[in-house]
Formats: structure tokens, C-alpha cells, sequence
């Protein structure tokens, strides 16, 4: 599967319709980015269940700002439509193949009890 292009208008319905979602963003003026592009196109291709999308931070301003991208290239990770890893910087291919294990790995069902836990607690705060 290729890398897709995500879009402020079709961000939300991508990482909530689909199991597995990694997204890129990126700029075409920075260095890092265009050398992590490779290595994210490689494990697109190594993983068609894996939704492999990237943003253009140039062309989706306001979607980076929405998402508090300060940094790139940023990797975000959705599982289930929640995002459960965030961090700027490119990644070397085993570190990106592990994000992607320790993703699919995850018990979904104790991390939105994890959740539920942290609102309940910031609500009685």
C-alpha cells in the first residue's frame, strides 16, 4: 500500500475508520523529512494493514496547529481512532517496525480504561 495524503477534511474519518493508522508530517524544505520519506514509504509497503498517512504541514497549517505540531518530521500513531504515540523526529526502519509492533500489540480495552481513569480524575480536579 501506498503513503496517503491526509487532509484537515479527511483526518478525522482516516484514523477513526481505520484500525491502524501512522501519520508523517512533513514540509518539502526539511532535510530530516525528506530523509525519513524512504524509510515510511518502506514500511508502508511492508505493511498494507497499516495505514501509512502524511500531512503536509505547508499545505495543512491549520491542521498542524489543531494537532500542536511544533516539530518535524513528526510520527503520530492512532489505534481504534485514539492516539497512543507522538513524537517528533526521524525514525531509523527498526525503530518505525517496533512503533508499529508495540501499536498492533496494544490491549485497546485498558487503554481507554486508562483514559477514562485520567478524564475521571481531571474532572474531580
Amino acid at each position: 500500500m501506498n503513503t496517503r495524503n491526509l487532509t484537515l477534511a479527511d483526518f478525522e474519518a482516516t484514523i477513526t475508520e481505520s484500525p491502524v493508522v501512522l501519520v508523517d508530517f512533513w514540509a518539502s524544505w526539511c532535510g530530516p523529512c525528506r530523509a525519513f520519506a524512504p524509510v515510511f514509504e518502506r514500511s508502508a509497503a511492508a505493511h498494507p494493514d497499516v495505514v501509512h498517512a502524511k500531512v503536509d504541514t505547508q499545505a495543512e497549517q491549520q491542521l498542524s496547529a489543531l494537532l500542536g505540531i511544533q516539530s518535524i518530521p513528526t510520527v503520530m500513531a492512532f489505534r481504534e481512532g485514539v492516539l497512543v504515540y507522538s513524537q517528533a523526529g526521524a525514525m531509523p526502519p527498526a525503530a518505525l517496525e517496533d512503533l508499529i509492533g508495540q501499536v498492533q500489540g496494544l490491549d485497546m480495552a485498558q487503554v481507554r480504561a486508562t483514559i477514562a481513569e485520567r478524564q475521571a480524575a481531571a474532572a474531580q480536579a
